[in-house]
């Protein structure tokens, strides 16, 4: 879909372009200023680009959410793409290829949770932002995959929101069960090469790739390694 095939940006379009025409209108005939004046520039002023404002943020604030706009900063790239390989077996492919994430799973899982979560996963964006134009614009991939890090890492409380870690069918798998405490304390990342693999392989060395690849547990057959997993 693209944006003008979404309602809300036909709709902050049309306030725009009526807002425009009764504003012009209004300087073309400088009607005198009685009260359908007033509601006319009521309208152009404040109704039709209030409209706009408001159906324009949230249609932007949507698209900030599809993995097509994380894209937009070429040193992503590498991270979308591996997301839109239907080979790979990557956990950031795994999600894209579930119909509950989609083409929003970049959004889905790094986005922050809680009262204030949309608004501190927006700020984030920001800074995502302004980092990329004023520091990584003209970095090439091969550097962004040296330099380019998570603020910090990554919460098992974000896998948490999906993958309760109290439900039957979770702990029936021992190993699941065996690092319950360590898994909820952030002492074990679910995302790692120990457990459910990289999220971004991509981003890893040859060597973590490598020592990942000995240990990682093959969920998905519910097979463990033999020195026990976690």
């Amino acid at each position: 879909m693209t944006a003008t095939d979404s309602p809300l940006a036909i709709i902050a379009l049309s306030c725009a372009a009526i807002a425009a025409v009764l504003l012009i209108a209004y300087l073309v005939f400088r009607p005198p200023l009685v009260r359908w004046t007033k509601i006319w520039l009521l309208c152009g002023l404040g109704v039709f680009p209030i409209g706009a404002a408001m159906s324009g943020n949230v249609q932007g604030y949507e698209t900030t959410k599809a993995r097509t706009f994380c894209a937009s900063c070429h040193v992503m790239i590498p991270h979308t793409s591996d997301s839109d390989n239907l080979a790979s077996h990557s956990l950031s492919s795994r999600h894209a290829r579930n119909k509950l994430f989609g083409s929003e799973n970049c959004y889905t899982c790094h986005e922050d949770y809680g009262m204030f979560g949309t608004i501190l996963t927006k700020l984030g964006g920001m800074k995502h932002v302004w980092l990329y134009y004023t520091r990584y614009r003209n970095t090439s991939l091969e550097e962004a995959r040296k330099t380019i890090h998570l603020y910090e890492p990554y919460p098992n409380d974000n896998c948490m929101q999906c993958h309760s870690t109290k439900v039957e069918l979770w702990l029936a798998i021992p190993d699941h069960e065996s690092a319950l405490k360590d898994v909820r304390a952030d002492r074990i990342s679910c995302a790692s090469g120990g457990c459910h693999g990289f999220a971004h392989p991509n981003t890893k060395s040859a060597a973590e790739l490598s020592t990942a690849a000995a240990q990682t547990v093959h969920a998905d057959a519910g097979i463990a390694p033999s020195d026990g997993g976690l």
